[in-house]
C-alpha cells in the first residue's frame, strides 16, 4: 500500500481521487483550503487539514506532519485556481494569484515532498489541454492556461534533473471533465467524462505510470474544451 498526497481534494477530481485511493487501502493525505467535504467522509485511511498552496505557513505545518511518514510514494499536484477574465481587465495581482497556486505552489509542494520519495515514487501533476502548445485556446484564460503550460515544462525539467535518483515525473493535460471548475470556465457546457471517471484513470496512472513513463506529457482528452 502506498502513502499518497493529493492536493485540491475539496471537490471534483481531487475529492474522488482521495476516496478511490483510500478505498483501496492506501494512506491518503488530502489537502485543500476547504477540507470539510473530505473530513465528513470520516474515512479511516484519509487524513486532512486545511491547506492553501499560496500560504507559506501551511507548508511548515505540512513539513512537521510528514516527519511521521517514512516515505511519500505518490504526489498528485491536482489543486488549481481558475480565472476567466479578459486579459486587458486582469490586473497584476489577479495574474499573480493564479501563478502562486498553479505554478509556485506546485513547485514548492514538490520541493518539500521530494526528499521523502523513493526512486520508484511518482509525481503526477494535473495540467490542462489549454496549456499544451498548439492546442485550441480560449479567450479569458490567459493566466490559467499559461500557468498550466508552465507546469508541463517544469515536469520535463524535473524528470531530467532527477532521472538517476528518481522519482518519476509525469503531467496529465486534461480535456473536458464535468466538474465545478469546468462549469465556471464554460457555463452550460456538458463534458463527456465525469469527475469519477477521470479520477479512476489518474489513480491507475499514478500507481503504474512511472514504470513506463518519465518526463512525459499525456494528453487525456476525448473532446475540447
Amino acid at each position: 500500500m502506498a502513502n499518497v498526497i493529493i492536493t485540491g481534494t475539496s471537490r471534483g477530481i481531487g475529492f474522488e481521487l482521495a476516496k478511490l485511493f483510500a478505498d483501496e487501502g492506501h494512506q491518503v493525505l488530502a489537502l485543500s483550503r476547504n477540507n470539510a467535504p473530505i473530513t465528513e467522509l470520516q474515512h479511516r485511511n484519509i487524513t486532512s487539514f486545511p491547506f492553501d498552496l499560496s500560504n507559506s505557513l501551511n507548508f511548515e505545518k505540512l513539513e512537521a506532519y510528514l516527519e511521521d511518514w517514512e516515505t511519500v510514494d505518490i504526489l498528485i499536484n491536482n489543486a488549481g485556481k481558475l480565472l476567466n477574465k479578459p486579459f486587458l481587465e486582469t490586473d497584476d495581482k489577479e495574474f499573480e494569484e493564479i501563478y502562486k497556486v498553479n505554478v509556485f505552489g506546485v513547485a514548492k509542494m514538490t520541493r518539500l515532498v521530494l526528499p521523502k520519495m523513493p526512486k520508484r515514487g511518482h509525481v503526477v501533476t494535473v495540467s490542462s489541454m489549454g496549456g499544451v502548445q498548439g492546442s485550441m485556446k480560449f479567450p479569458g484564460l490567459s493566466a490559467y492556461s499559461s500557468s498550466k503550460g508552465a507546469v508541463i515544462t517544469l515536469t520535463e525539467l524535473w524528470a531530467e534533473e532527477f532521472k538517476e535518483t528518481g522519482p518519476s515525473f509525469n503531467v496529465l493535460a486534461l480535456g473536458a471533465v464535468q466538474t465545478e471548475m469546468l462549469e465556471e470556465a464554460f457555463p452550460g457546457y456538458q463534458a463527456p467524462i465525469s469527475a469519477l471517471e477521470m479520477a479512476t484513470y489518474i489513480k491507475d496512472f499514478a500507481l503504474t505510470g512511472h514504470k513506463f513513463y518519465n518526463g512525459k506529457l499525456m494528453q487525456v482528452s476525448s473532446s475540447t474544451p
